[in-house]
């Protein structure tokens, strides 16, 4: 759920500034779109304390976690520069987690897959560490671009942010969709063939 949090958060903050920007207020007033994570996330991560998942389930909430922090933090100080830098700090928690699951035996995508299909075959858990090694440079390059845009103003910000990011995502998913048909069909042909 957090991660769907995230991404929801990441389309709601460039909104709101076009929303803010409309009503003549200042963009510091979308912190207030963030703080509703803590209602939702709050009890939750108070019972990850002395469990031993706690750890796991306090990195699975992290965008949550900063979602508040940054909120907090732009209506304390008045200020919309925390609010610029979540885009980028949810592309780095992305990045860690594909990132960290290539170290382990099994990556993020090769788990994803196995709920589709309990039996992959070798060649497809080859094909999903490609496709998790895809997915973290589309995270740094994505993360850099979102970084970039916080000295290009709010309005290309805004525009980066809550659109140019999400028509590159949706063509990196529609990409990825396309080379894996191709894929499964070769590796259908060459199980004909022996």
């Amino acid at each position: 759920m957090s991660g769907l949090l995230a991404f929801a958060l990441g389309i709601a903050l460039p909104l709101g500034f076009w929303v803010c920007r409309w009503l003549e207020l200042p963009f510091w007033w979308c912190g207030l779109l963030l703080l509703p994570v803590a209602l939702t996330r709050g009890g939750k991560l108070a019972n990850t304390r002395g469990n031993a998942h706690g750890a796991a389930r306090f990195i699975k909430h992290l965008p949550a976690i900063l979602a508040v922090l940054l909120g907090g933090a732009a209506l304390v100080w008045r200020n919309s520069l925390p609010l610029l830098y979540y885009p980028v700090l949810v592309n780095v928690f992305f990045l860690l987690l594909f990132a960290a699951s290539l170290k382990q035996k099994q990556t993020l995508i090769e788990r994803l897959a196995r709920r589709l299909d309990p039996n992959l075959p070798e060649s497809g858990v080859r094909y999903t560490r490609q496709v998790t090694k895809a997915w973290c440079l589309f995270f740094i390059g994505n993360g850099a671009l979102a970084c970039l845009s916080i000295g290009a103003g709010e309005a290309v910000w805004a525009l980066y942010n809550g659109g140019i990011a999400y028509v590159l995502m949706g063509l990196m998913f529609a990409g990825e969709w396309l080379i894996r048909r191709r894929v499964m069909k070769k590796n259908t042909e060459n199980a004909a063939h022996v």
